[in-house]
């Protein structure tokens, strides 16, 4: 037997033996239960603090372009090496 054939029949027994026992599926208490539970009130604390430093990361990102296109823009044309300058006058 080849490794990719016992591989996919590893994963077909995988799934077959989570198939037959159901209650290892069932969700948490934070997605399927008591909305106001202590657990989902610090699932949604969870959530917003990682947006919070996604959202933050991004602007972050976002603001450091922002600073290259006005200092590229505020830029004197006369300070650019020839081959650029003629380059942009060209266009």
């Amino acid at each position: 037997m080849s490794w990719s054939r016992l591989l996919k029949l590893f994963c077909a027994g995988l799934v077959a033996a989570a198939a037959l026992q159901p209650r290892l599926l069932f969700a948490c208490a934070a997605c399927y239960g008591q909305s106001d539970a202590p657990m989902a009130h610090g699932m949604n604390w969870g959530i917003m603090s990682l947006l919070a430093v996604i959202g933050t990361v991004l602007m972050g990102v976002a603001s450091f372009f922002v600073y290259l296109a006005r200092r590229a823009a505020a830029m004197p044309a006369d300070d650019l090496p020839a081959n650029v300058a003629g380059a942009t006058e060209s266009l």
